[in-house]
């Protein structure tokens, strides 16, 4: 019996199929919003083996403080002292994992060490009025939390806040280790939390809802790799082939396999026939862009972002690039900015840190984000040329005077990188659309 006799005994009609929402109907057994809850280690799993998972994970992170902030203040060599402090506690770096730890697992902390005037535990809470120095910064994740204490009496004024947390404060030197726990009071922590259930305590890790997604990101690079790998092989034709037993035929195709593996000389029988196929690869481009859409969209982060493109630089046409820093800056006024300002009341709090206890309600002070982002140097020349175009427009219509825009562009000390405009190019070009129309419109009215 040859091969196509036997593929006939074995093929099912089409038409019969599996039957429509039955047991064996594949679409009425995939139910949506099966959850798939992680365990730690199966997170830390996703994050080591896949270099995009950690992109994923930690590129906002780092943008979010990248380029860190300018405390403005009055007294500037207060300002100078605070951000010299800062330095010191690396509290840049441990914000940068506590948002880490955040997306990872769900919950981030950092954990405030500091010496007070009085004996303390740390299920008490903190007291800024005997505060004497802040010490050091640690950040942890929830791998390291053993029980969320929340408020649960309604009629309470912190109902649904956490309050206070169990964490495993072991410690291991070599194969000897000390179990131990600690109630820690919340005001001892800075506790980064973006994403919890209402009947949940623990926030949940942005790996959950991009589970499947990453399932077939993962399958995708999989067989894009057995593609590769199987994308040219040769066939074999001879009539004898059908009178080989089993064993004769894999001890043929591995003699063959060895022979012909590279674009050696085939020497074959007259009626032999031995030629060379490729994998087809039509619409796998397709696939595979719906794969990284589908990726971007769940993480909110766009392709080139997630591929690991240049940090901070864009060109104009990158609206997406420019919409993800505009949420990590919302993120950093929303989410990120509130743990400064405690940390930075608390040095000024502190009798030993700079120079004496200071109200920080008794003086003005803000922190301001730097830019996170700057246009690349084509785009900028763009902008720069329809800005001067506009600026000719102005001075030849009389709006202003050749003075003013001098001023105003290069100043006292040379060309400005500001252009005293908001907005990205698209409000350039409408700008510049509209001063246009005006022109032209007067032009053709003299």
């Amino acid at each position: 019996m040859n091969s196509l006799e036997r593929a006939k005994e074995m093929r099912n009609d089409f038409m019969q199929g599996n039957g429509k929402a039955n047991s064996k109907d594949k679409l009425t057994r995939q139910v949506a919003g099966a959850r798939r809850k992680l365990s730690h280690e199966e997170i830390s799993n996703l994050y080591a083996d896949s270099r995009i998972v950690q992109n994923i994970i930690d590129i906002p992170a780092e943008d979010m403080t990248r380029n860190w902030f300018t405390l403005r203040m009055k007294d500037e060599k207060l300002a100078r002292d605070i951000m010299s402090k800062l330095a010191d506690l690396n509290a840049k770096n441990a914000f940068k994992k506590m948002r880490s730890y955040e997306r990872l697992r769900g919950d981030g902390f950092i954990s405030l060490g500091v010496t007070q005037a009085n004996k303390f535990n740390l299920a008490d809470p903190l007291d800024m009025n005997k505060l004497y120095s802040v010490d050091y910064l640690h950040a942890f994740s929830s791998l390291k939390v053993n029980e969320f204490l929340i408020n649960e009496d309604v009629f309470d004024f912190n109902y649904g806040q956490l309050e206070k947390l169990r964490i495993n404060r072991a410690s291991r030197n070599g194969i000897q280790s000390v179990e131990s726990e600690s109630s820690v009071h919340i005001s001892r922590l800075l506790h980064d939390q973006t994403r919890r259930l209402e009947d949940e305590y623990q926030g949940q890790s942005l790996l959950e809802p991009l589970y499947d997604i990453l399932t077939v990101f993962d399958t995708s690079i999989w067989s894009v790799g057995q593609i590769l790998h199987d994308f040219t092989f040769k066939v074999y034709k001879s009539k004898d082939i059908e009178e080989l037993s089993t064993e004769d035929k894999r001890h043929l195709s591995m003699i063959m396999d060895f022979m012909f593996r590279t674009e050696a000389l085939a020497m074959i029988g007259a009626d032999e026939e031995l030629s060379k196929q490729t994998t087809p690869v039509a619409g796998i481009k397709d696939l595979l862009d719906f794969v990284w859409d589908l990726l971007a969209g769940a993480a909110r982060m766009p392709k080139t972002v997630i591929k690991g493109q240049e940090a901070g630089t864009i060109t104009g046409a990158q609206y997406d690039v420019m919409n993800y820093y505009s949420r990590i800056v919302a993120d950093q006024e929303n989410e990120m900015k509130p743990h400064l300002e405690k940390l930075i009341r608390m040095l000024l709090m502190s009798e030993k840190e700079l120079g004496g206890r200071i109200d920080p309600d008794k003086i003005e002070w803000e922190i301001k984000f730097n830019p996170l982002w700057s246009v690349d140097s084509k785009t900028d020349a763009e902008i720069r040329k329809l800005v001067a175009e506009t600026d000719q427009i102005y001075i030849t219509n009389g709006v202003l005077m050749s003075d003013e825009v001098r001023e105003t562009r290069f100043g006292q000390f040379g060309l400005s990188n500001e252009l005293k405009f908001s907005g990205d190019e698209a409000d350039f070009k409408a700008i510049a659309d509209e001063v246009y129309s005006a022109w032209k419109e007067r032009g053709s009215n003299a």
